[in-house]
């Protein structure tokens, strides 16, 4: 498999789409600011997988932390989502 495009410590944002199918992406984090933990190894991606579209693409899933504050205002702990790579940007961005 190919270097991963998201080492560990990449600064990371989600992106905010509400697509008409399954998704793994909860809605209370699209479109917010993580850091990538780990890759956690390639898998099918389950968006196609679940609609039961034949072949899914497979694609590197990375473990991104999440500040509470930064997905619900409030909260002094972190939130650790799976998410297919697919879901990812860089953010370049210099506001944390």
């Amino acid at each position: 498999m190919a270097e991963d495009r998201f080492p560990p410590g990449t600064r990371v944002r989600t992106f905010r789409h509400d697509p008409p199918h399954h998704t793994r992406l909860p809605r209370y984090a699209r479109g917010k600011r993580g850091v990538v933990v780990e890759p956690e190894g390639p898998a099918e991606l389950a968006d196609v997988s679940a609609r039961g579209g034949g072949h899914a693409p497979v694609e590197q899933i990375y473990a991104v932390r999440f500040d509470a504050r930064d997905l619900w205002g409030e909260g002094e702990h972190h939130v650790v989502l799976d998410l297919w790579e697919s879901y990812l940007e860089e953010d370049r961005t210099d506001e944390r």
